[in-house]
């Protein structure tokens, strides 16, 4: 079955305690969190300290995704704020094999993420040494924005090659996801699907959770 990690960029952040209890009890798997710096994305959301703070109120794993320019400068942060996985964009780090071993040193889990353009021979190398690879279905900096579904077949050629090498690397997928973009995503190989106005603008979040459970 799928891993299901709504993504709380899309919740109300005036009661973001409760927001993530909500998507807790209505069958959420992981808390996926996007931290963005205004540089490496057109956006700002999330520091280390608001993980720090709703660290307190979940057992959930928590999925951070660095959409921020050298990511290596923010590992040891986020990674004592209570991460229980950071990803990094190959795109944003010169040293990707070191930023991996960083993120690994703190006895957490890492992964690396691919922008829709760019090319898995970026992360091609990598793969032996990574939790998960996040194959972004939208360009990222904002929510709520329509799948692009030329990245179906990046997705099967990512797990013909982790199939290839034997690898049990998860293959994760962000942007415009709902029920039916889940169900493309998970049949080209994908297997952790992250979804926020979806799930947080449904009327029954519990169904729009249950629906991605694939």
């Amino acid at each position: 079955m799928t891993i299901v990690a709504p993504s709380i960029l899309s919740a109300d952040f005036s009661c973001l305690g409760e927001e993530i209890k909500k998507i807790e009890k209505a069958g959420a798997d992981w808390v996926h969190i996007d931290v963005m710096d205004g540089n490496f994305v057109p956006n700002l959301t999330f520091g280390a300290p608001v993980v720090k703070k709703i660290r307190k109120v979940t057992d959930l794993f928590f999925d951070c995704h660095l959409m921020v320019e050298h990511p290596e400068t923010y590992i040891d942060d986020f990674a004592a704020a209570g991460a229980d996985q950071i990803v990094v964009h190959a795109e944003a780090t010169k040293h990707l094999h070191r930023c991996i071993q960083a993120i690994h040193a703190k006895g957490i889990k890492a992964g690396v993420a691919l922008n829709p353009a760019s090319s898995l021979s970026l992360v091609e190398e990598i793969l032996p040494d990574v939790d998960m690879v996040l194959l972004m279905t939208v360009n990222p900096g904002f929510g709520g924005q329509n799948f692009i579904s030329t990245v179906l077949p990046k997705i099967s050629r990512l797990r013909r090659m982790l199939d290839l090498a034997g690898l049990k690397t998860d293959i994760q997928v962000d942007g415009g996801i709902n029920a039916e973009t889940a169900k493309l995503a998970v049949n080209a190989g994908a297997n952790v699907l992250v979804a926020g106005s979806y799930v947080y603008g449904a009327d029954d979040v519990t169904a729009a959770i249950t629906s991605l459970h694939i």
